[in-house]
């Protein structure tokens, strides 16, 4: 079989990687890929917004299945165009796509649905905004609507911050337009854990968890990134939550899926907070996370693409999946300056020289006369497996210290409390 991938991150080279280990994939191609995922298949220089090219690739190519990485293309369509042309593609169409094109629309699906979740007011103007803050302690979340890459979301511990968010999202455009709605959220305390599934709209069938660490320093200070490392299983998920889960949050889901005739073949990506036994819903995703999918692929022993074809073709129901039971890690490298600006172009050194049980996923690298350079603000990922999240972080640290490139950072704590 056939398969395209549309994405160029350590999400996207993951999902190669599991991909590359299925016996019924024989080619792999990616658009437009990285120098990672280069040694898996062929990377063809294209942009992921540029819906045609896609088709006319797919076609000319005879892909068996389109596998889309990130969210933007989903919300722009593309799962509709290849469908409308009678191609298999692993990716929610674009009326289910909106529940994490829009926060507001999600939050209202969850509202309309009894979907757990903090109590949140969707505002379009400043004014408005400014006199609907009086509503909120703090703490508060502020949400802007759109598509923002992990960076649409501030948590404003004091009015003056909460103001000058408001100002920045709904007056200066600081997101490109993504602002233009903002949803002010209760915040919720408790621990974050991501909740990955696959779904075909009739089944879902969840994943193995992992923990996510958001913020970009340790002890989870500092801004909002997309993501500096994450860990799986995720090591403070209480015991017997499975249930709770189920009846609270992926039943009603479903339900709603259906009610609101949204057709969502792939993963849904459900971010949650948990506390005293009960589970919240803090967005979703339409989309595999990023970097939770490199720590999940790395435990999946199933066939990858037996499981993306089942869910393109709605016979989900008859796939059964297994996992390892070991630990799997994942720490972000980072460029100099992440979230906010960053140099690009600096020289990697030393990816040939980890040992042979870690792997590094290429985030944020291109290739330029035969060098690997940065080309993002998550350059690298670097990830392994093991029996103990101990053994696992120290064999991730060590490999760190054998790769370098200028302004190299991570964070130290990634799987601690």
């Amino acid at each position: 079989m056939k398969v395209l991938i549309i994405g160029s991150g350590g999400r996207e080279h993951a999902i190669c990687y599991a991909l590359s280990k299925s016996s019924k994939v024989t080619e792999i191609h990616a658009i437009p890929g990285n120098p990672g995922i280069a040694k898996l298949g062929t990377c063809h220089n294209a942009s992921v917004e540029d819906l045609e090219y896609i088709l006319k690739f797919v076609e000319e190519h005879n892909i068996d299945l389109t596998v889309v990485g990130p969210e933007v293309p989903l919300c722009m369509g593309l799962a509709d165009l290849l469908e409308a042309n009678g191609h298999k593609v692993f990716g929610p169409c674009k009326a289910a796509a909106t529940l994490e094109g829009s926060k507001a629309f999600s939050k209202d699906f969850m509202k309309r649905h009894n979907i757990p979740t903090a109590a949140y007011a969707n505002v379009d103007n400043y004014e408005d905004a400014v006199k609907t803050l009086k509503e909120f302690s703090y703490p508060v979340v502020i949400k802007a609507d759109g598509l923002a890459a992990g960076k649409g979301v501030v948590i404003c511990e004091d009015e003056d911050v909460a103001i000058k968010t408001l100002k920045e999202f709904l007056i200066d455009g600081a997101l490109s337009g993504a602002g233009k709605t903002v949803v002010l959220e209760e915040f919720l305390t408790g621990f974050e854990c991501s909740l990955l599934c696959f779904t075909d709209s009739e089944t879902i069938i969840p994943m193995v968890t992992a923990k996510d660490h958001k913020q970009i320093f340790d002890g989870n200070l500092g801004p909002n990134t997309g993501g500096m490392g994450t860990i799986s299983p995720n090591p403070f998920m209480p015991d017997n939550m499975d249930d709770v889960l189920k009846n609270e949050i992926l039943d009603p889901f479903m339900k709603g899926l259906k009610e609101d005739n949204l057709d969502f073949r792939g993963v849904i990506f459900i971010g949650l907070m948990i506390e005293n036994g009960h589970a919240k819903v803090l967005e979703f995703n339409v989309r595999f996370g990023d970097p939770e999918t490199q720590v999940i692929m790395l435990r999946l022993k199933s066939d990858i693409y037996d499981i993306m074809y089942a869910t393109a073709t709605k016979s989900l129901k008859d796939i059964n999946i297994s996992w390892s039971d070991e630990v799997a890690g994942c720490v972000v490298l980072a460029s100099k300056g992440y979230p906010g600006s960053y140099p690009k172009g600096l020289e990697i050194i030393g990816l040939d020289d980890v040992d042979s049980d870690i792997i590094v996923f290429h985030a944020g690298t291109k290739e330029v006369d035969s060098k690997i350079v940065t080309n993002g603000g998550r350059v690298l990922n670097v990830c392994t497996t093991g029996n103990s999240l101990e053994e696992v972080r120290n064999k991730i640290y060590n490999a760190i210290e054998k790769i370098d490139f200028d302004g190299k950072y991570c964070r130290k704590d990634i799987g601690l409390r």
